[in-house]
């Protein structure tokens, strides 16, 4: 029996050993015609690199807030205490409280209608006792302007939040920053999108309102033609706002101001594992870190690395957006130890191949070979 068992051993290594022949000769027309499809890690084009991996917690995202923000700047539908002292020697004094209007005018008692919108308080003071004076109220009032209720708006805010919720933002600070700090910071599975979803009907906020409003000598209400409150009136074509927060914090764009009735979505991380298959020790599907990047030999590392020390070999297939078909990516783990190059960034989705190649056939037939050399030294009973 034991020479029977040994006939069959040997050729089955007999086979093996045709086999190891035959895919060497199958391999080697596969590299013939197919050596120019892979791309080279080396020299991968730059658009079909994965791109770095945005850490959201090293975002800065105090640069959203806009320098125009200003809490003593006056806007439409703010509530405002104005003091009138008319008699110093007496010190009679009337404070009132004024509502700004829609239309950027507050009614001073005595002295009517002034434009106060898109002023500081201070501003507003100096203008208020012009207009005493030019219409022939007062000879010399002082004035002072209190900010008594600031109009606010009502900003929704979902999505990957600590605290979720509607929250109340004043008018001149209603930023993307300032809801997403009221609702308790970004959750450890943010994502870089944002989309902030208008109200029907409503101009896209430009901003707090700036100081380029006209006022006449007298401080009479002049037209406002360039005033630019946060929540004019009128209609918008654009109704959903995308933002990515690893860019807004830098391309100076205002969109990330909020008006009222706006909904904040903040995305969730959702990304896509990794692949590795071949010639490793633990094949299978691995999450990719949230927050850095992931590179060839670690992905090698989280299998267990290779079966073989030999296998040098790897394809990294990818799919690119707008690309028919994934592209092949071929590098070399001995290179990729050394060369940053060709130690692929990957992207999710990826799936990493450890191949064979002839010396792998090689090496795993003679290790073959050798536990059988092993075995059949063993006494069969």
């Amino acid at each position: 029996m034991a020479n029977s068992s040994t006939t069959g051993q040997l050729g089955m290594q007999t086979l093996r050993f045709k086999t190891f022949c035959e895919l060497t000769a199958i391999l080697s027309l596969f590299l013939g015609g197919c050596a120019a499809k892979p791309f080279m890690a080396m020299e991968l084009p730059r658009q079909y690199r994965a791109p770095p991996t945005e850490n959201i917690e090293k975002i800065d995202l105090s640069r959203l807030a806009n320098h125009w923000t200003n809490s003593q700047l006056i806007d439409r539908g703010d509530v405002l205490e104005v003091t009138i002292v008319t008699n110093y020697h007496n010190l009679a004094a009337t404070t009132t409280p004024v509502r700004v209007g829609q239309n950027g005018v507050a009614d001073i008692p005595l002295i009517g209608p002034v434009s106060l919108a898109g002023l500081e308080l201070e501003g507003a003071e100096q203008t208020i006792a012009t207009a005493g004076i030019a219409r022939g109220v007062f000879r010399n009032p002082h004035v002072t302007v209190t900010m008594k209720r600031q109009r606010t708006n009502k900003v929704t805010v979902i999505g990957a939040v600590e605290e979720p919720g509607v929250y109340e933002l004043p008018r001149g600070s209603s930023s993307l920053l300032a809801a997403v700090v009221e609702a308790g910071g970004l959750a450890e599975d943010a994502g870089s999108d944002v989309e902030i979803r208008r109200s029907a009907g409503r101009v896209t906020p430009t901003g707090p309102p700036r100081l380029d409003l006209p006022h006449t000598a007298g401080g009479a209400p002049a037209e406002l033609t360039s005033y630019h409150p946060n929540q004019p009136g009128g209609h918008s074509a654009a109704k959903v706002v995308h933002i990515n927060l690893a860019t807004a914090a830098t391309d100076g764009d205002d969109q990330h101001w909020l008006g009222d009735g706006d909904v904040v979505v903040i995305s969730r991380r959702t990304p896509k594992p990794v692949y590795v298959m071949g010639l490793v020790r633990k094949p299978g599907e691995y999450e990719m870190p949230p927050s850095q990047d992931m590179y060839l030999l670690d992905a090698l590392a989280k299998a267990g690395d290779r079966t073989l020390q030999v296998a040098d070999k790897v394809y990294v297939i990818r799919r690119v957006p707008g690309v028919n078909g994934p592209i092949v990516i071929k590098s070399s783990i001995r290179q990729a130890k050394h060369n940053e190059l060709a130690n692929v960034r990957l992207a999710p989705g990826d799936i990493v191949s450890v191949e064979e190649t002839p010396a792998t056939v090689l090496v795993d037939t003679l290790k073959s070979f050798m536990r059988f050399g092993i075995s059949s030294s063993v006494p069969m009973f």
